[in-house]
C-alpha cells in the first residue's frame, strides 16, 4: 500500500496533491475487490481519523455505509448536508441512526444564512434552477465541511447507473481521494447488511420513495421505474452536483 501523504504547512488537501492521483490509482487496484469494510479500513490507514471523513445523506440505503463504517471505527467524522430543504423525516432518521449505531461525531452543515439571502430569498430557486439551488445548499456547504479532510467516503453504487455505474472503487476527484466502499455492491448486499444487523428503515421507503433528497425535487418512483428516477423528475438533472464538480 502507498505511504501515508507526510504533513506539511498546507491544507490536507494540498498536502496529498503531489502523488494523489498515483495514489488513488493503486488504492483502487489494491481494493477493486474488497468489501465494503475493508476499503473503509484502508482509508483509515492511508489518511487516520482526523484525515478522512464520511459524506452521508442518511437516506434510504444510507445506513448500511453507516452500519460498516461504525463497525471499523464509530467516530469517524461523518457529514450530514441540513440544506434547510430535507423531510422531516429524513432529520428524524438522522437521529435514529446517530443513537442506533452510535455514531459519535455526526456534523450537520448549512448553507450560510447569507447566502441564502442575498440567492435565494424567496426560496423558489429549487423551481428556478435546480443546478443553483443545489451549489448554494449543497456543494458550497460541503465545500467549507471538507476543507479540513484529505479524503472522503461516498455510498455511492454501480448498480444506481447512470454517471456511476462505471465509478472505481478509489479515485483522485481533483481535490481529495475519494473512496466508494460499495461501488461494487448489489442490491442485494445492501439488504443483507440491513437484515443482519436489524437496521432500521427511512420513514419513507415504504411510502414509494426509493431515493430521497430535499423535499421539492424528490418524488415517489413507480414500479419498474429506476430508483433515482424519483430525484429532479422531468429535469435533465441527475445529480446534485457533489460527485460532478470538484470540492476543493
Amino acid at each position: 500500500m502507498a505511504a501515508p501523504a507526510q504533513h506539511s504547512s498546507v491544507s490536507p488537501a494540498q498536502d496529498v496533491s503531489f502523488d494523489a492521483a498515483v495514489t488513488a490509482q493503486d488504492l483502487d487496484r489494491q481494493l477493486r475487490d474488497a468489501a465494503p469494510g475493508q476499503v473503509i479500513a484502508a482509508a483509515l490507514r492511508e489518511l487516520g481519523r482526523d484525515r478522512l471523513a464520511v459524506v452521508s445523506s442518511f437516506g434510504t440505503e444510507s445506513a448500511a455505509l453507516l452500519k460498516v463504517m461504525a463497525d471499523v471505527d464509530p467516530a469517524i467524522p461523518v457529514i450530514f448536508l441540513d440544506t434547510g430543504w430535507l423531510f422531516e423525516e429524513t432529520l428524524a432518521y438522522r437521529d435514529t441512526l446517530i443513537a442506533t449505531l452510535g455514531l459519535r461525531d455526526v456534523r450537520s452543515i448549512q448553507p450560510l444564512d447569507e447566502t441564502l439571502r442575498r440567492d435565494d430569498p424567496q426560496r423558489d430557486l429549487w423551481f428556478s434552477d435546480p443546478d443553483a439551488c443545489c451549489r448554494i445548499r449543497k456543494v458550497e456547504p460541503l465545500a467549507r465541511a471538507l476543507a479540513p479532510f484529505a479524503g472522503w467516503i461516498n455510498g455511492r453504487k454501480r448498480f444506481q447507473g447512470g454517471a456511476r455505474a462505471a465509478m472505481p472503487v478509489v479515485e483522485w476527484d481533483g481535490a481529495r481521494l475519494k473512496f466508494n466502499p460499495f461501488a461494487n455492491a448489489s442490491r442485494e448486499d445492501i439488504e443483507l447488511i440491513y437484515a443482519s444487523a436489524k437496521l432500521p428503515a427511512h420513514p419513507l421507503l415504504t411510502s414509494g420513495f426509493l431515493s430521497v433528497g430535499c423535499m421539492p425535487c424528490t418524488s415517489r418512483t413507480a414500479p419498474g421505474e429506476d430508483e433515482r428516477s424519483g430525484r429532479w423528475r422531468g429535469k435533465a438533472k441527475t445529480e446534485c452536483g457533489i460527485h460532478t464538480t470538484v470540492i476543493s
